[in-house]
């Protein structure tokens, strides 16, 4: 069972995911960052921001995340997002002066490290709704300069961050039980079959069976 709950300022979301036996568990793009922690081995790891679907295999029990929004991964663990870009990093490795024995720990470690910039959500803002080239110019900045402050912050050079962002919109309006055609229409697709190629490989399989309960 999959539960959130809402987070601190600054933070996306608090979850918990809670299973009775040893599952396999399809972790797709969302552009966000997570710090997880497993009580029963005390484990803490961080998820960098993904590039396509991970099959992580959750073990009996419950797993506690704390949920960064685009952009915040590296106020919070000082580090660009691009060096843990498709990992799964022990916190131990990234801010070894972390001391965390519990979820109001992680809480509390991320809520009081985190910055929002209005200038990087500004960014992601621009990148879903207007090409890389015309969002460049809309905040001020060359194609490399972009390109270097999304690698950065994000995690995604500004196309991948555009895809995974209006993926992640996407999967959203499914869940909301929008018809694919429209989904594809509102998220800002060239067409419902533009949905699903882009679903497909981002997802690795269909929207249909990325949303099945």
């Amino acid at each position: 069972m999959y539960a959130e709950r809402p987070a601190p300022a600054g933070l996306a979301c608090l979850w918990t995911r809670t299973v009775s036996s040893s599952t396999v568990q399809r972790v797709v793009p969302d552009g966000c960052t997570d710090l997880m922690w497993t009580p029963a081995t005390g484990s803490l790891f961080v998820a960098g921001p993904d590039t396509q679907a991970q099959l992580a295999v959750v073990a009996p029990g419950t797993l506690y995340g704390v949920r960064l929004p685009p952009g915040a991964f590296p106020s919070v663990f000082g580090v660009p997002a691009h060096a843990v870009r498709n990992q799964r990093v022990a916190l131990s490795e990234l801010v070894p002066s972390a001391r965390l024995s519990s979820f109001s720990d992680m809480v509390a470690f991320c809520a009081s490290r985190v910055v929002v910039d209005p200038a990087l959500a500004a960014t992601a803002s621009l990148l879903r709704s207007s090409d890389v080239g015309s969002a460049a110019w809309e905040i001020g900045l060359s194609a490399r300069q972009l390109r270097r402050r999304c690698l950065d912050a994000f995690g995604y050079p500004p196309k991948v961050l555009q895809r995974v962002l209006r993926f992640d919109a996407a999967v959203r309006l499914a869940w909301d039980g929008l018809p694919f055609a429209s989904v594809a229409v509102e998220a800002g697709y060239a067409d419902q079959a533009h949905l699903a190629r882009e679903v497909r490989a981002l997802a690795g399989v269909p929207l249909g069976q990325l949303i099945r309960p």
